[in-house]
């Protein structure tokens, strides 16, 4: 019965491959013959292979292989794994509106969101969940306690959590709901008239988000606004254009998109909401694809100064075409053009080097643009901001104590101490007694970190080695080895600032949501103050805006 099973499903295969050369043209011949080609594999692998082979294995191996050289972008997408697609699109799924992580032999909850299911119950970060829908959940993967609290909007679920607080087993009943994760993260004031809003992504409906922010500072006074586009990665475009929509005249060209197969002028079809408002956008690195349309497209309108680092630069399309059987391939279509003409993509996917390594736009093909005041804009590598500023890294070593989950511990160790309590965010920060007893709490932990000095001496011993060099440059290393103290005392002690600001951010978190965080970081925040500093100074905002071209590179 499974040879027939194989037989039938290259019978449909063959079937699909016949339509395809029923409607092939003359040059798609080398096409038509490809697919025959394919079909014969999986049946002969299907058939003869010293082992059973999973049909749908081969399926999604195939089609991997087929967009492997094309760009990151143009992916096969098999049906399990179009709830995610289905999220990172929309925003929305139907669950209990909770974030959760792995910690020891069990799952956590690392962030209720606030007014959802699990906040309005009373889930609180660091409670452990005991038992989901009947079922023992000490043991169970992240990925297994997020199955059983996803479902069915208005089906109810019951868990038992172990509260951080009181160390007690309460039973709460859940009623899952359709969650809609707000493309705004935060809307506020950031000094006397200018506002502030976080836009985190372009999922489905984010525009309506982000003109009822805009309207909601307008009420209050509003007289010049900062936008924040660092780390947006994009989205959906035409969430990008109804955005731009609201600071430009109705009819104004957003974007216009080419390919082999469309060729289509996105233009604003709403009034604007602010049509004369100065506006400063943040950018830098991960700055992408719609929101590079939005950044760029008001930057070529000379509509906002850009401030932070230069952008992402994809300048690439996506489509969602259907395959048959709830599969689809995400694929690239087309490459998208903002107002000056520029496309801002910076890496040319068609051109590889012996390696098969892609490459950079070369100098020699940046193009010079102009805005539609006339300033000089350049497109092959992202979008290059206004007045740039270097970017703060956080140290390698505080990711490091982030990502093993020791802040989070501290936090919750912190939380559970001092229990409820009322905080302002803004000025929030632990003290060095604080700071001393995590050092403490971080004795007895190991941490797997190497300086990036060491990782350098670490090759330039091997080189040595290989070049025979070792003995005579065993003084010279061991001299910069005895210098390098990247020991864990040592780097809590280098890093405390960063450290510090880490745990700041996770203990708010505890009292004051992903909001209160934001307010403390923004009290600090060199990129805000300086968008703050412009638009307090209306005659330095004119000339960049009207005067000022961007740097090449």
């Amino acid at each position: 019965m499974k040879r027939i099973a194989n037989y039938l499903l290259t019978a449909t295969a063959l079937l699909g491959a016949a339509a395809l050369l029923t409607f092939a043209a003359k040059n798609d011949f080398g096409l038509a013959r490809n697919m025959e080609t394919l079909v014969n594999m999986m049946r002969e692998l299907s058939v003869y292979y010293v082992d059973e082979v999973d049909a749908d294995r081969l399926m999604t191996d195939a089609a991997e292989g087929m967009v492997r050289r094309l760009d990151p972008y143009t992916v096969y997408m098999p049906e399990e794994e179009m709830t995610d697609f289905q999220f990172l699109t929309t925003g929305k799924y139907g669950g209990v509106g909770a974030l959760i992580r792995k910690k020891g032999d069990g799952v956590v909850v690392a962030q209720p969101y606030k007014g959802f299911p699990a906040d309005r119950a009373g889930l609180q970060i660091g409670d452990r969940f005991v038992e989901i829908a009947g079922k023992d959940a000490r043991g169970m993967t992240t990925e297994q306690v997020s199955a059983l609290l996803k479902g069915t909007p208005n089906t109810n679920v019951t868990i038992k959590v172990e509260k951080l607080l009181t160390g007690q087993v309460k039973e709460v009943k859940l009623r899952r709901e359709r969650i809609a994760i707000s493309g705004v993260g935060y809307a506020g004031f950031v000094a006397d008239s200018i506002g502030y809003i976080q836009h985190r992504d372009f999922t489905e409906g984010c525009y309506e988000d982000m003109r009822a922010a805009l309207e909601g500072l307008q009420k209050q006074g509003l007289k010049a606004l900062v936008l924040d586009y660092r780390n947006n990665g994009g989205g959906i475009l035409q969430e990008a254009v109804k955005i731009v929509s609201m600071f430009v005249p109705k009819g104004t060209e957003v974007v216009t998109t080419k390919g082999r197969t469309e060729h289509t002028v996105y233009r604003t079809q709403l009034d604007p909401v602010a049509p004369t408002l100065p506006i400063v956008a943040l950018v830098n690195d991960g700055t992408a694809s719609a929101a590079e349309i939005v950044t760029g497209s008001l930057q070529d309108l000379d509509r906002a100064v850009l401030v932070g680092q230069r952008t992402f630069g994809k300048g690439l399309v996506q489509t969602t075409r259907p395959l048959g059987y709830n599969s689809f391939l995400k694929v690239t279509t087309a490459k998208y053009y903002i107002p000056s003409g520029r496309c801002i993509q910076a890496i040319d996917y068609s051109s590889r080097d012996e390696k098969g390594a892609v490459k950079s736009v070369p100098d020699s093909l940046v193009r010079e643009f102009r805005t539609r005041g006339g300033r000089k804009v350049y497109d092959g590598g992202g979008i290059m901001p206004d007045e740039r500023i270097d970017p703060e890294y956080i140290s390698r070593f505080a990711m490091t104590l982030y990502a093993m989950g020791y802040v989070d511990d501290f936090a919750d160790l912190y939380f559970r101490e001092h229990g409820m309590q009322r905080i302002d965010p803004r000025t929030f920060t632990l003290t060095d007694a604080d700071y001393e007893r995590f050092e403490q709490f971080m004795a007895d932990k190991e941490v797997k970190y190497e300086s990036d000095t060491r990782r350098a001496l670490n090759r330039i011993k091997e080189a040595a080695r290989a070049d025979l060099y070792e003995e005579s440059l065993a003084a010279e290393i061991e001299a910069i080895e005895a210098g390098i103290r990247d020991d864990k005392a040592t780097n809590l002690q280098t890093y405390k600032r960063e450290i510090m600001e880490t745990l700041n951010g996770a203990v708010i978190l505890r009292y004051s949501y992903a909001e209160g965080v934001t307010e403390h970081t923004l009290t600090e925040d060199r990129e805000v103050h300086r968008a703050v500093a412009l638009l307090d100074d209306g005659k330095e905002y004119a000339r960049i805006l009207h005067e000022q071209d961007t740097v090449r590179k």
